[in-house]
Order: structure tokens, then C-alpha cells, then sequence
């Protein structure tokens, strides 16, 4: 953000104000936790602030402070309705397109409150007033503690603020290995272990949380694996019987395309879903160096995301799915193989 956007910033939130803040639909830890932060320091500021998500999110997200106050959409439609009609700052966190927050997108998209966007994926849209938008970010929570920062206020950042972004930082750099991760993210990092993120309670409270049928079904879509070595690709599928012999809780399969690029020479690697409640099948892209599955989502599967780590949907069968995803990838063989 530049200076008079910090300032413009500054100047609005100077009086107490209606907030609402909305992560993406399918919230994750970065989304949940940089929603979470912002709360917490906002309402240090005297505004009346609630975060209205879109839908339900994993059980292992659910223990964060402050998680017990966020609306859901989904499940409180009226109520909800009736908080963002009467906003008058709503910020939209880990995010850039109102398509990203599914049925909610209409009501937002009529709000008459100043709209701030907090986002660092590729190619945002331009409904903000105040845009802090970078793509070189591990991470929008890394964002939020940047923009705590940039309004004067680093030092009002206590333990449950340092807790959820200290989680939305270490989920969406994969435990701090990705390319995105810099000198700055560490030190950030270092910082909020200071003000009381307990790093080990953490780490534990995401990913020491295995049920016994997720194990399972972990195993069913690793045995489902298929390697295309012509193309330096897999891709792993999971259908509807699978997801419900193996009790399917929300976030169970997070995670599971990454065992995919981990096999030696593997440069791309994608996981196939299909959806319980409705006729689409979802899609996780992962890839390593320069191949964006950013660009590859966008083109042919109604996606988007990150160089390296995007998602998308397919309106076809698994089967079909399949079929298009590897025609598509003779395209590419030039720059895969």
C-alpha cells in the first residue's frame, strides 16, 4: 500500500465503524487465521466487527481464539444478511474476486460499505477502494501483520493475534518450505512467537489431528495414483463412494496432492475430487520451478490461485475430468517433460 492509501486507511477507521470481514469460500488455515487477527485487532479499535465466511470449515481450524464468534453464511443466511446490509467497512481477506465467496457474492456485491481487500493471489479484481495486493506474499496473514504494521500499531499485536497468523503463515508455506518464504516471513515469524504464538501447540493443533478413516482414505487416493512420465505429472482421484466408505469429514483430503509432487523427477501433480453435494469435481494444482498451474487453472478449468499451487473445478464426470486433464497436457509436454 502506498502512503495515501495508509493514510486513507487511517482516517476511515479513526471513528468506530460496522466491519464485517469475509474470508473465501472453503476457508482454509491462512484465510481463517488472517480473518481471526484482523478481528482481534480491530476490535481493539472500539468497531463493532464480525466475520461472516462463506461456509463450514475443518474441524482442526476450529480451535483458533476467537473462532467461536464467526457467522457462516451457509447456516445463517438472515442474520448474516442483516450484519452486511449494515456495514460500513467490510474487508475481504485471502481473496481478490466476490466469485470466490460463492453464495454470498450478490449480497456483498449490493453492500454500500467501503470495501478493503487484504489479498495475495494473481490478478485481482477492482471492487476495493483501498487495495493491499501482492503476490509475492507467503501468505495474506503475513499481509495483515504488514498492515498492522503500516497503520502504526506493531505493538498492539498480543498472543491471539500472534496465534492466528503465526497458523495462516505456517499452513500456506507448508510448514515454511515453499519458495515464498523469505528472510521478512521468518522474522515476522520470530515476532509472534515473542508476543505468545506457542509454535509447537500450533503445529500440533493442525496437523497431529488424524482420524483413523482420514488415514484410510489417505491410503485409498495414494493406491488411486496415476504417473503420466511422459509429462513428469500425476494425478490422484477420489470419487463420491470412496469419500463416503471413508466417513468424508470437510478438510480430510487437505494436503493429499502434495504426496504427489513429492515423487522424484515429479514437476506436476493434481488431485480429482468429486464434490458430495453437487454435479462438479474439485480440483488442488500443485507444481515445482516456473510451471504456473496459476495460468493452467485459469485456461481450462475455471480456476486460479498461486504459480505454484492453484485449484479449479470440472462441470464433467470424474471420468471426462480425466480424459480432458491429460489431452490438455500434450500442450504442455514441451516445458513439463
Amino acid at each position: 500500500m502506498n502512503k495515501a492509501e495508509i493514510q486513507g486507511v487511517k482516517t476511515l477507521l479513526e471513528t468506530p465503524k460496522d466491519i464485517v470481514i469475509i474470508p473465501h469460500k472453503n476457508p482454509d488455515g491462512d484465510a481463517i487465521g488472517s480473518t481471526l487477527a484482523l478481528w482481534h485487532y480491530l476490535k481493539k479499535g472500539q468497531h463493532k466487527v464480525t466475520i461472516v465466511a462463506p461456509n463450514d470449515y475443518p474441524s482442526f481450524l476450529k480451535w483458533m481464539p476467537g473462532e467461536a464468534e464467526i457467522v457462516k453464511f451457509d447456516y445463517e443466511r438472515d442474520h448474516a444478511k442483516k450484519i452486511l446490509k449494515a456495514s460500513n467497512v467490510i474487508f475481504t481477506l485471502d481473496f481478490n474476486d466476490l466469485s470466490r465467496i460463492g453464495d454470498m457474492e450478490a449480497t456483498v456485491a449490493a453492500c454500500e460499505a467501503t470495501f478493503i481487500m487484504i489479498d495475495h493471489h494473481q490478478q485481482p479484481s477492482n471492487y476495493a477502494k483501498f487495495m493491499y495486493s501482492n503476490t509475492t506474499m507467503s501468505s495474506t496473514c503475513e499481509m495483515v501483520y504488514h498492515f498492522i504494521t503500516f497503520l502504526g500499531d506493531e505493538d498492539m499485536i498480543n498472543a491471539e493475534m500472534a496465534t492466528c497468523m503465526y497458523t495462516g503463515i505456517m499452513t500456506d508455506t507448508g510448514s515454511f518450505r515453499f519458495k515464498a518464504t523469505t528472510s521478512t516471513t521468518h522474522r515476522i515469524i520470530a515476532n509472534l512467537i515473542d508476543k505468545g504464538a506457542e509454535n509447537a501447540s500450533i503445529h500440533n493443533a493442525i496437523y497431529d489431528t488424524n482420524s483413523l478413516s482420514r488415514l484410510q482414505l489417505l491410503g485409498c487416493a495414494l493406491k488411486n495414483l496415476v504417473v503420466l512420465e511422459a509429462y513428469n505429472t500425476v494425478y490422484i482421484t477420489v470419487s463420491k463412494e470412496e469419500l463416503i466408505r471413508y466417513d468424508f469429514k470437510k478438510g480430510d483430503t487437505e494436503g493429499f496432492v502434495n504426496y504427489g509432487l513429492s515423487l522424484k523427477g515429479i514437476k506436476f501433480a493434481a488431485i480429482f475430487i468429486e464434490n458430495l453435494q453437487e454435479p462438479y469435481v474439485k480440483m488442488s494444482l500443485r507444481s515445482k520451478g516456473d510451471f504456473s498451474v496459476n495460468e493452467f487453472a485459469r485456461a481450462h478449468f475455471n480456476g486460479g490461485g498461486h504459480t505454484n499451487a492453484a485449484g479449479g473445478r470440472s462441470e464433467a464426470s470424474m471420468e471426462g475430468t480425466v480424459k480432458k486433464f491429460t489431452e490438455i497436457l500434450t500442450e504442455y509436454k514441451s516445458v513439463l517433460s
